[in-house]
């Protein structure tokens, strides 16, 4: 998204002009500069008159502030006074203050962790309905890793239970963890509209077994399906299909590729946009977003075992997560177990999240293929809904994993660069 708004502030200045490191071009296309973020304020003026008055607001004037405020909190940069994505602030208040109060009583920490996951959610329900942009949830994931990881080195570790050896695993599984999430945030498998009449291009997918056709490779039999820009008709070896041309991206696209509203681009066998990486799940990165939750929860269930461990000796983690006397005579020790039950309930919801994607890989469906189906009642459902099977694409246990784990060979980018990350 920032890389968006870069491109339309270049592309706004003249050739001829350019930027010092504390300016930049606001929303309505004007160079403007970092120390003038309180001046010509009206539409905050105006917002404010209204509201001492106990007169109505015009409509949308809220947002109009918001958009503006936003616009206005950017960071000198080289190239350019850079814009600050404003969701990710809240994250780095909200949960150290959580923690810390609810580490002052346990009735505290019951109602905490119980309303502060409510309210993520709630959060993530409104920006789910509104399809809108933001990077809250990554800000919290990756601020959540980092925090967890210096409460255990600063408070754990100095108790003197945690070996070296033991720190230097919670340290690679951390390490790993980022690394997969970095490799997850690379492109997912975006499909891109041809510019010349001329050019196509070609994506290779999977299909029934009974409706194969094309030549063998080395992950199966494959599919190949043109891509045609706008002034091309959609068509697929000759059979024109409507459903599977995008109105939006002005492309006809492959089987099982869907488009991102949020992203505002197709993507080659989209299983869904995961908002807590800021990022499609897609061909390209599917394999890479399960090693991120399973390097994730291998970390923080041997980081929950070794702490509760220190601050509860002598009990069973199982026992100990939900009596451990004595944890809240010390600040210290309270902290600790607030933490390791918030670890506890991020890791419960991580590894229902990794059951229902292994589910969902085995029967070869996608989460995008299995919410159509339901909502068009043409899916199989087992175990109260767990397992959903569309029938279209099961080849056999076996054969959908092998066609899972080579389906992105030729989908990666060739570079890692760092500001894939967010």
């Amino acid at each position: 998204m920032m890389k968006t708004h870069k491109k339309r502030d270049a592309a706004l200045l003249s050739e001829e002009d350019t930027l010092c490191c504390c300016e930049y071009v606001d929303q309505h296309g004007q160079k403007n500069h970092v120390m003038a973020c309180c001046c010509d304020c009206e539409e905050l003026d105006q917002v404010c008159d209204r509201w001492l008055k106990c007169e109505a607001l015009p409509p949308n004037s809220l947002n109009r502030v918001f958009e503006t405020l936003a616009d206005r909190c950017r960071v000198p940069w080289i190239s350019g006074a850079q814009r600050v994505d404003l969701t990710v602030l809240p994250p780095l208040l909200l949960l150290p203050v959580s923690l810390h109060i609810a580490a002052l009583h346990f009735l505290l920490a019951l109602i905490i962790l119980t309303t502060l996951p409510i309210c993520i959610l709630w959060y993530y329900y409104v920006t789910h309905r509104q399809k809108g942009h933001t990077l809250f949830f990554l800000s919290l994931v990756l601020f959540s890793l980092g925090y967890m990881y210096y409460l255990f080195v600063t408070e754990v570790v100095p108790r003197g239970d945690v070996h070296l050896m033991q720190l230097a695993a919670v340290t690679t599984g951390l390490i790993l963890t980022l690394l997969a999430l970095a490799w997850t945030k690379r492109d997912p498998g975006y499909l891109r509209t041809i510019m010349h009449a001329n050019v196509h291009s070609t994506v290779r997918y999977y299909q029934k077994q009974s409706e194969r056709v094309g030549n063998t490779a080395p992950n199966g039999i494959h599919h190949d399906f043109q891509l045609f820009s706008e002034s091309q008709t959609p068509q697929n070896n000759g059979n024109n299909d409507k459903k599977s041309w995008c109105t939006a991206c002005k492309m006809s696209r492959p089987p099982r590729a869907g488009h991102c509203r949020i992203c505002a681009s197709c993507v080659q066998r989209l299983d869904h946009h995961c908002v807590w990486i800021n990022n499609c799940v897609g061909q390209a990165n599917h394999c890479a977003f399960l090693l991120t939750l399973f390097f994730f929860l291998m970390t923080s269930v041997y980081g929950i075992i070794l702490t509760l461990g220190s601050i509860c000796r002598g009990q069973s983690v199982l026992f100990a997560l939900f009596y451990c006397p004595g944890v809240y005579d010390q600040y210290s020790s309270a902290l600790c177990f607030t933490c390791t039950w918030y670890s506890t309930i991020v890791t419960a919801g991580m590894l229902h999240l990794l059951v229902i994607q292994l589910i969902n890989v085995s029967y070869n469906v996608t989460e995008r293929e299995a919410r159509i189906a339901l909502r068009q009642k043409t899916a199989r459902k087992y175990l109260w809904g767990l397992i959903i099977d569309t029938g279209l694409y099961n080849l056999g246990f076996s054969h959908n994993w092998r066609e899972f784990l080579t389906m992105s060979a030729s989908a990666f980018p060739s570079k890692l660069r760092l500001e894939d990350v967010v």
